[in-house]
C-alpha cells in the first residue's frame, strides 16, 4: 500500500455524519459548545467590529444597553429555534432541507451558502494575516485589493493552517478553541484596561478614577454620537439590530444545525451565550475602546486601521498573536460549514477533500482586503440571503404538524425541486431589495442609466439593511405555508424512516443509566499541575493590565511598554500548559 493510499484512508476515516443523523453514543457534552462558541465568536473580526462602532458614531448608552438586547436575541434564537430542529433530526440543515424542498433548491442553497461562507471565513484569514504582516513590515491593508505580494505569501500560509484545522473537524476545532477562548477573552480585556489610563489623560488631563470617569471619557472620547463627518451617529436601534444579524445565517438561518446536532440537548443553545456576551458584547467593547486610543496614538481614522495594528499598540507582540488565534478560532468552524454545504452538492466526494476544495477557495479569497473593509455590509447581506431558507425549513417542521399538512412531502412525492421553496424565497427576497433603504438595484439601474426606474425604486426604500431580516422572515413563512397548500403539501403519506428517527432523536434528551456509576481514576498529578500552571497563566495575564492601570501618569508609559514585553510570558506558559491539560483530560 502506498503512502499516498494510506494517507486518503486516515483522512477518509474523519467520518462525521455528512449524510445520516448523528448516532447517540457522538453526542457531546456542553463544555464542547461553550469553547466553540467562545472561540468562534471572541475572534479577530472583534477588532474590526468593534472599532467601527466608534467609526460610527454610536454613544455609550447605545452600545452598553443596544449591544446588550441585540445579543440576547440572537442567544434565543439559537435556543429557541435553531437547536430543537437541530436536535430533533441530528442532520445538518443541508441534508435536511434536501427531504424539504428536493435536489434541486438544495443545490442551489448549498451552492450560495458555501460561496458566501468561504468569503467570511476568507475574512477571518485576511484579519489573521493583517497581525502577522506586523514583524515583516508590510504595510496596512485597507483596500480592495494587496499592495504587497508579501501579504499574499502570508494570507497563504495562514490559510494552510486554518484548513488543515477544519479537515480535522468539529472535536478537533472544539479542543482547540476550548484553550484558546478564555486566553482570547482575556487579551480583549488586558488591552482594554492597560490603555484606559492613556486615553482618560486626553479626556481629564489625568488618571481615570470613578465609573462616573470612564462614563465622561466614553461618552467624549471612544463613543461620541458623531461619525467622523459630523453627522448624527447610529442609532440605539440599528445597533441592537446589527448584534442580532450579526450570525443571521448561523441561527435563524438554522446553519447551525451542523454543530448543534451533536448536542445531548436542545437547551444547548444557551451555550451560544459565551459567544455573544464574551465575544459580541464584552469584546467589541474593549476592541472601541482600544481602536478609539490606537487611532489617537498614531494620529489615525478608523478607516485607516485594521485588526493587526490595533492589538499591536494594546498588547505588543502577544496582540499579533492573539488576532492570528482569534481569526483562525472563527474561520476553522466557518470553513468546517463551508465544506459541509459543498458535499451536499458532491455526494461522492469525502468530506475531507470538499473541505480541502473549499479552503483553497477561501484563500484566494483572502488575499484580497475587500472582504476586510466591507464586513459589515457583507454580514448583514449574507444573514438576508440566507435566511429564508432557514425560514421554510421552521415552517414545514413545526407549522406543518399543526395545519396538519405533511413534513417532507417533497421528498414523499419523489420531486426534484420545490416550487414552493424557490417561489417565496425568491419574492421575499425581491421584496427585500425594494424596501431597503439605500438599495443597490438603485446604483444598478443608475449604472444600466435607467435613473427614471432608480428614482421610482428609491422612493420605495424605507428599512434599513439591518431590520429586513423580520419581514423578509414572516413573508417567506406565509408565502410558503401558500404555496405548498397549493403544490400538494396537504396530501396524506404513510410515516417514514426519516418521522420515526426524528422521534427517537426526541428520546435521546432524557435517556438516563440507572444504577451505573462512573469508575473511579486514579488522580493524574501532572494533569493537576498543568491545570494549576495554566489558572495562574491566566491570572497573570488579568492582572497585569490592571497594576499598569492602576499607576501614576508619570509612571504610565514605563509600565505600558513593560507590559507589552511581558505578556508574552504568561501567554506561552497557558499554552503549553492548557495544551497539556485538554489533550490529557480529553483522553481520560
Amino acid at each position: 500500500m502506498t503512502t499516498e493510499s494510506t494517507a486518503i484512508k486516515g483522512m477518509d476515516a474523519l467520518y462525521e455524519f455528512e449524510r445520516e443523523p448523528v448516532s447517540p453514543d457522538k453526542l457531546h457534552s456542553g463544555k464542547h459548545f461553550a469553547g466553540v462558541y467562545a472561540g468562534e465568536h471572541v475572534a479577530g473580526t472583534e477588532f474590526v467590529i468593534g472599532a467601527l462602532f466608534v467609526a460610527w458614531g454610536a454613544t455609550a448608552y447605545n452600545i452598553f444597553v443596544g449591544l446588550l438586547l441585540g445579543n440576547l436575541m440572537a442567544v434565543l434564537t439559537w435556543t429557541l429555534v435553531c437547536a430543537p430542529i437541530a436536535v430533533r433530526t441530528r442532520l445538518t440543515l443541508y441534508w435536511y432541507l434536501r427531504k424539504i424542498a428536493g435536489p434541486v433548491t438544495t443545490t442551489i442553497y448549498n451552492i450560495l451558502n458555501a460561496v458566501l461562507f468561504c468569503i467570511l471565513a476568507g475574512c477571518m484569514i485576511t484579519v489573521s494575516a493583517s497581525a502577522v504582516r506586523i514583524p515583516f513590515g508590510i504595510p496596512e491593508q485597507t483596500g480592495w485589493f494587496p499592495t504587497d505580494f508579501r501579504f499574499v505569501i502570508v494570507v497563504v500560509c495562514v490559510g494552510a493552517v486554518v484548513v488543515t484545522l477544519a479537515i480535522l473537524g468539529f472535536k478537533k476545532l472544539a479542543q482547540f478553541a476550548e484553550v484558546c477562548s478564555p486566553w482570547m477573552f482575556l487579551m480583549f480585556i488586558a488591552g482594554a484596561v492597560a490603555m484606559l489610563p492613556l486615553i482618560a489623560s486626553k479626556a481629564l488631563g489625568g488618571q481615570m478614577g470613578e465609573f462616573a470617569d470612564f462614563w465622561k471619557i466614553a461618552n467624549e472620547k471612544i463613543w461620541t454620537g458623531t461619525a467622523p463627518d459630523g453627522t448624527p451617529g447610529v442609532s440605539f436601534w440599528r445597533v441592537a439590530a446589527f448584534a442580532w444579524i450579526c450570525n443571521l445565517a448561523m441561527h435563524g438561518g438554522l446553519s447551525d444545525m451542523a454543530l448543534l446536532r451533536y448536542a445531548k440537548k436542545a437547551s444547548y443553545g444557551l451555550y451560544s451565550a459565551f459567544g455573544m456576551f464574551l465575544g459580541h458584547y464584552l469584546a467589541w467593547i474593549c476592541a472601541g475602546i482600544m481602536g478609539a486610543t490606537t487611532a489617537i496614538i498614531l494620529g489615525k481614522t478608523m478607516a485607516q486601521l485594521d485588526a493587526g495594528a490595533v492589538a499591536y499598540q494594546a498588547l505588543g507582540v502577544t496582540g499579533i498573536i492573539a488576532v492570528v488565534i482569534a481569526g483562525w478560532t472563527t474561520s476553522n468552524p466557518t470553513l468546517y460549514r463551508a465544506g459541509l454545504a459543498f458535499q451536499a452538492v458532491t455526494p461522492g466526494w469525502p468530506r475531507w477533500l470538499v473541505t480541502l476544495v473549499a479552503g483553497a477557495v477561501t484563500t484566494a479569497i483572502a488575499c484580497s482586503p475587500f472582504v476586510f473593509t466591507k464586513l459589515l455590509d457583507f454580514v448583514g447581506l449574507y444573514g438576508l440571503l440566507l435566511m429564508p431558507v432557514g425560514a421554510i425549513v421552521f415552517v414545514e417542521h413545526w407549522i406543518f404538524p399543526i395545519l396538519g399538512f405533511t413534513q417532507c412531502w417533497v421528498s414523499k412525492k419523489k420531486l426534484l425541486v420545490s416550487w414552493p421553496a424557490l417561489a417565496s424565497w425568491a419574492i421575499a427576497m425581491l421584496v427585500a431589495v425594494v424596501i431597503q433603504l439605500d438599495s443597490p438595484l438603485v446604483a444598478l439601474l443608475n449604472l444600466i442609466n435607467l435613473e427614471s426606474a432608480a428614482n421610482a425604486v428609491a422612493k420605495l426604500g424605507f428599512l434599513h439593511l439591518f431590520f429586513l431580516f423580520i419581514p423578509v422572515w414572516l413573508l417567506t413563512s406565509v408565502l410558503y405555508i401558500i404555496f405548498a397548500a397549493l403544490a400538494g403539501a396537504r396530501d396524506k403519506f404513510p410515516q417514514d424512516n426519516l418521522d420515526k428517527q426524528s422521534d427517537s432523536n426526541e428520546q435521546i434528551e432524557s435517556v438516563e443509566m440507572p444504577g451505573w456509576t462512573q469508575p473511579k481514576k486514579k488522580i493524574d498529578v501532572a494533569l493537576w499541575i498543568a491545570a494549576a500552571f495554566a489558572i495562574a497563566s491566566l491570572a497573570a495575564c488579568l492582572l497585569l493590565p490592571i497594576w499598569v492601570y492602576r499607576t501614576t501618569a508619570e509612571d504610565y508609559q514605563q509600565r505600558f511598554t513593560w507590559f507589552k514585553q511581558i505578556l508574552i510570558l504568561p501567554t506561552v506558559i497557558y499554552f503549553i500548559t492548557g495544551t497539556i491539560w485538554a489533550v490529557k483530560r480529553n483522553k481520560e
